[in-house]
């Protein structure tokens, strides 16, 4: 019986064709799978080791070490920064650490935040008894925030007892002095981490 050569190549190559469009449908699928849950992960707010959680300090904070010690202690902004900072690689969250004396900058970097972070803790000092500026900022934030104090501001004069923060803020932290930032940072991360 005589061998058809030609019928059997062109045999093989059929099916060398069909399974090659079939791994590669596989492939395809598979990395356009891969690529949209890298996308949903690794955008901002999702990934829990790039989380970026806004640390805004208000007024005359610059000045910390130096202005009122018996009230404020004697740590500095910087050494704040440092400390809160190690706190965030300690939780898995990036911290964006920002001062300013001027309202309309922390509004600003609030509405910054509203877009580009997972969190927010803010010290809003002076501001706190008086911005409904900052309080409407933060309303249209839409993510977690928690307001921090180095001192007891319900020990304190009667006007401080009003903050305009607290109508909105998650959870308040008040009169650990520098810790209360290493606090708020702790507590931010289990919110995120039950927010996932």
């Amino acid at each position: 019986m005589p061998h058809d050569s030609d019928s059997t190549v062109h045999n093989k190559g059929t099916w060398t064709d069909i399974r090659f469009a079939v791994l590669f449908r596989i492939v395809y699928v598979f990395s356009y799978k891969l690529a949209e849950a890298a996308s949903h992960y690794l955008s901002p707010g999702k990934c829990q080791m790039t989380q970026i959680v806004y640390v805004l300090n208000g007024p005359n904070l610059n000045l910390l070490g130096a202005r009122e010690p018996d009230v404020y202690g004697h740590t500095t902004l910087e050494d704040v920064e440092k400390s809160t900072k190690q706190a965030g690689i300690s939780a898995g969250i990036s911290i964006h650490f920002v001062q300013s004396n001027e309202e309309g900058t922390l509004v600003n970097w609030i509405q910054e935040a509203r877009e580009k972070a997972a969190g927010l803790i803010i010290n809003a000092a002076g501001y706190t008894h008086t911005s409904v500026a900052i309080m409407d900022a933060l309303i249209s934030a839409e993510i977690p925030i928690i307001e921090v104090h180095l001192s007891n501001i319900y020990k304190r004069e009667e006007f401080r007892h009003h903050s305009y923060v607290s109508k909105i803020a998650t959870g308040v932290i008040c009169g650990f002095g520098a810790q209360g930032y290493v606090l708020a940072v702790d507590a931010m991360a289990k919110l995120l981490k039950s927010d996932q």
